[in-house]
């Protein structure tokens, strides 16, 4: 679906970006486990009490992912949020997934050994489930023209292309 500009003057709010985000879990140490060990993020402050932690992502004060303990429910949502990261990790993160046992996946969901290129931004990502199924996508904007007909294509497809 394209989104198409209305005539209502935006807001001058000056925003920069998401500073923070929460998911919901199941487990809070389980999800602890994957965003520290396996993804590296660091703990900013744990709320026992509340079965929630909130995470540093990148810097301190610089980004903020909470984990809010939900339970055993019957059902739950599942997510999708993105962290960006380096050109250069990306186009190796398929085996440094892989050494922390997670299936790296590309757009479609679908297991993969490269990352993929979104041709409408264009921006190169690859994806993982966390232990809740959410969809957790790590991102690099390209320098490049985009090329919306391509769709999504596999990094190797995208820099063999000749651009228009």
């Amino acid at each position: 679906m394209e989104t198409t500009q209305t005539d209502v003057a935006p807001l001058n709010l000056d925003l920069r970006g998401i500073y923070e985000t929460h998911l919901t879990v199941r487990n809070l140490e389980v999800s602890l486990n994957f965003y520290q060990q396996k993804l590296g993020l660091r703990l900013a402050r744990m709320l026992s009490e509340r079965r929630a932690a909130f995470l540093w992502v990148g810097a301190p004060q610089s980004g903020m992912l909470g984990l809010w303990e939900s339970g055993s429910a019957p059902l739950g949502l599942r997510l999708h949020m993105a962290f960006r990261s380096s050109l250069q990790k990306i186009e190796t993160m398929c085996q440094t997934l892989r050494t922390q046992d997670i299936t790296p996946l590309d757009f479609d969901g679908v297991s993969t050994d490269e990352p993929v290129v979104i041709g409408w931004m264009p921006a190169v990502s690859i994806y993982v489930k966390d232990p809740d199924g959410h969809s957790i996508e790590f991102i690099n904007y390209l320098d490049e023209a985009p090329a919306p007909d391509l769709g999504v294509v596999p990094l190797s497809i995208w820099t063999k292309r000749k651009p228009v």
